[in-house]
């Protein structure tokens, strides 16, 4: 049987946390004097963990079998790794520090990622239905710390997100292991799948989507913030994005069954390029920024379900961790490396209009590889 609650606490602790990071990591690096430039090379060092981590994760927990307990190592390590931010406050400081909690931390996903889908028994679209607790985690803190956020420092967002990471690290000490014969098996090895044309460009796209979302999770905050939009009403409008995200994830199993995932890829990145001009050239208008984060619900809750699909699809076991890993590498590890860095540079020099733009085409360069490389019958 599968143990539902269990999996979508977990979820909902672990994106809970992100809805805590994303959204107000750089409010907190703004309010403590770090320029746009230095707040984009902070974020990009962060990130940079999850090219490398996962993997090093993912080939432990594949090679030894036991994936529940990497993911309880990693949550330990990653509370352990936290507690450094409330020592120091210099750029080189917060950099190691923060890269060694993502090191750890980047690791609990695509256990998680893996264990879910074999506890589905290969059922992949309905993983979304477990999925949507980490939506529902990340509204209530984006949220609740939006409203903090009016009334008291933003330094309590460092105690904030260590209570959300010990609250991970309960979760996963409950997640029972998968059952090991429900998993497929594949005859191939590791470098022959991840080497298949179909899997090279998926993974391209995919790095390129989420290249594109550089300026929106690295200066979205601070820019709704220039523009003098409260805290509270910066976190409604995360909220809210992420509340179309579970309308998504309630139906993607139905829409992938009539559609297939590469048609929900080509929807997705095109409808992210539009997304990004219209943050990028109507922040003043609330009801264009409303109707941009509507979007969230395509640009990244049906993305992201049809990527794990398919990724599911073409790793099978001994290499379903790896897999996992090697999507979160490519996507939110190089992806996000470049959207911050990226973003950070075009800030301070081309302006948001013309970040955003940059956003955008990266937005049709995915598009492209998928209409063209990702083949209907991948």
């Amino acid at each position: 049987m599968m143990p539902y609650w269990r999996l979508s606490g977990f979820y909902f602790f672990y994106f809970a946390t992100i809805g805590a990071l994303i959204p107000y990591w750089g409010l907190y690096l703004k309010s403590i004097n770090f320029s746009a430039s230095e707040i984009g090379q902070l974020i990009a060092l962060m990130l940079l963990s999850r090219i490398v981590a996962p993997n090093i994760w993912g080939w432990i927990a594949d090679a030894r079998g036991q994936y529940m307990g990497v993911l309880r190592l990693a949550a330990s390590l990653s509370v352990i790794a936290f507690c450094g931010v409330f020592l120091g406050t210099t750029f080189w400081w917060l950099a190691i520090v923060m890269f060694v909690f993502a090191f750890f931390w980047d690791a609990c996903l695509p256990q998680l990622e893996a264990v879910t889908l074999s506890h589905l028994a290969g059922h992949s679209r309905a993983y979304a239905r477990v999925r949507l607790w980490g939506s529902v985690g990340f509204i209530v803190s984006v949220m609740g710390l939006g409203y903090l956020f009016d009334a008291v420092a933003l330094w309590w967002l460092l105690p904030s997100l260590l209570s959300l990471l010990l609250a991970i690290l309960v979760m996963a000490m409950i997640v029972p292991e998968w059952e090991t014969q429900t998993v497929r098996s594949s005859t191939l090895p590791f470098h022959k799948v991840f080497l298949q044309p179909h899997v090279g460009a998926l993974l391209v796209a995919c790095f390129l989507m989420q290249a594109s979302h550089g300026p929106y999770y690295t200066f979205y905050s601070i820019y709704l913030e220039e523009y003098y939009y409260s805290k509270s009403l910066i976190g409604m409008l995360w909220a809210f994005g992420v509340l179309c995200e579970i309308g998504i994830f309630v139906i993607m199993h139905r829409v992938q069954l009539r559609y297939g995932a590469r048609r929900v890829l080509l929807v997705s990145s095109g409808v992210a390029a539009v997304r990004w001009l219209l943050i990028g050239f109507f922040p003043e208008h609330l009801g264009i920024l409303i109707m941009a984060q509507a979007l969230h619900a395509i640009t990244f809750g049906a993305y992201h379900a049809a990527a794990i699909s398919l990724i599911y699809k073409f790793f099978a076991r001994p290499h379903q961790v790896r897999g996992q890993a090697i999507y979160g590498s490519v996507s939110f590890g190089l992806g996000g490396v470049l959207g911050s860095f990226y973003s950070g540079i075009a800030w301070s020099r081309f302006g948001p209009s013309g970040t955003f733009e940059m956003a955008s085409i990266l937005a049709l360069a995915a598009f492209a590889v998928v209409y063209f490389a990702v083949r209907p019958n991948s």
